[in-house]
């Protein structure tokens, strides 16, 4: 199920511009986020001003495609336990990326976009740690990944 949950997460992270800010932080939005918003995915996406162009509708989880109003593009995923998130964000941080993060949901994109949303659906921004960010050497795919399992 994990291989499945991080198949599920390449794409989004794929898409993902590299970088971020020039500091790392969110800047001075971080005591501006509203409550950390609940609901499905539907109610999620409305929340976030995102017409959902679902991809993936499992029993573990729901993903959709979504872009902001200037073209940027970010997945919002939701799970069916805490238990499953928690699992999904442990196998996508070896990635990389930037995450916000709610109850039973994650949103998935560039670090301007995320924290953005931040401001509409409250949550936590995390980041990934990358482990594969191009010093990997042999030129091995993602697909032989023997995996990274920290903390």
């Amino acid at each position: 199920m994990a291989a499945t949950l991080v198949a599920l997460a390449l794409p989004a992270l794929a898409g993902c511009e590299a970088g971020g800010g020039t500091d790392g932080k969110a800047g001075g939005t971080a005591d501006a986020a509203p409550p950390t918003a609940t609901g499905t995915l539907e109610q999620l996406a409305a929340k976030a001003a995102c017409e959902p162009n679902v991809s993936t509708d499992a029993k573990e989880l729901r993903q959709a495609n979504c872009e902001t109003e200037d073209g940027r593009k970010y997945v919002l995923t939701t799970f069916a336990t805490d238990r499953g998130q928690r699992e999904w964000i442990n196998e996508a941080n070896d990635y990389g990326g930037t995450y916000l993060v709610g109850r039973k949901w994650v949103v998935s994109g560039d670090e301007k976009v995320v924290t953005a949303l931040r401001g509409r659906l409250g949550g936590a921004v995390e980041t990934g740690s990358s482990h594969h960010s191009g010093r990997s050497g042999g030129g091995g795919d993602e697909g032989s990944h023997s995996g990274h399992h920290g903390s």
